[in-house]
C-alpha cells in the first residue's frame, strides 16, 4: 500500500473534496455560527472511524454527508435540551417568552413546515444538490420510497405556496 493509498491520505482527499459541501450543509441547518463547530465535529468522527472510508470516491463523500448527519441530529438533540432547560427556567421564573422571528421568506416556511423526513429530503435535493437516490441512501430508505415521500413533499409545497400566494 502507498501511502497515497492509505486511509488517512484517502481521508483527507475526501475531506479536502467535501469539506465546502459539509459546511454549507450544516450552514443550512443550524445558521453561520454553529456550522464551522459541526464540521469540526465530523472530521473528528471521521477520522476515529478512518477505518469504515470507503474506497470509492462518491461513497466517502456520501459517508462523510452520513457522519455530518448524524453530527447534526446529537446537536439538534442538546439544541432541544438546552431550550426546554431554558423554558423550565423562565416558567418557574415567571417570565414570558415572545413570539419567534419569522423571516419572512414563503419557501422557507412552507419547507419548515413539512414533515420532518420530508423537510430534509427536500433539503438534501435542493440544497445540498444530491440525487435522490444519494439522498434516500443517506436517509436510510430505498429510493422507490424516496421517490414517494419526494413526490408528496413537492405536492404539498405546491399547494402550500398556492395558498401563500392566492
Amino acid at each position: 500500500m502507498t501511502d497515497h493509498d492509505s486511509p488517512a491520505a484517502r481521508l483527507t482527499a475526501a475531506l479536502r473534496g467535501a469539506a465546502p459541501d459539509l459546511l454549507a450543509y450544516l450552514q443550512r441547518r443550524v445558521g453561520h455560527s454553529d456550522a464551522p463547530d459541526l464540521l469540526g465535529e465530523t472530521m473528528v468522527v471521521a477520522w476515529r472511524r478512518v477505518q469504515d472510508l470507503p474506497r470509492e470516491d462518491e461513497q466517502a463523500r456520501m459517508w462523510l454527508f452520513g457522519i455530518a448527519r448524524s453530527t447534526l441530529l446529537n446537536h439538534a438533540r442538546g439544541e432541544r435540551r438546552r431550550w426546554a432547560l431554558a423554558d423550565r427556567i423562565r416558567d418557574s421564573a415567571g417570565g414570558e417568552s415572545g413570539p419567534s422571528a419569522d423571516d419572512g421568506a414563503e419557501v422557507r416556511d412552507a419547507i419548515d413546515r413539512l414533515d420532518d423526513d420530508l423537510r430534509e429530503l427536500v433539503r438534501l435535493i435542493h440544497w445540498e444538490r444530491m440525487s435522490l437516490v444519494h439522498a434516500a441512501q443517506l436517509l436510510g430508505m430505498p429510493p422507490s420510497t424516496a421517490r414517494t415521500r419526494y413526490a408528496r413533499a413537492k405536492a404539498l409545497l405546491r399547494e402550500a405556496l398556492q395558498l401563500a400566494v392566492g
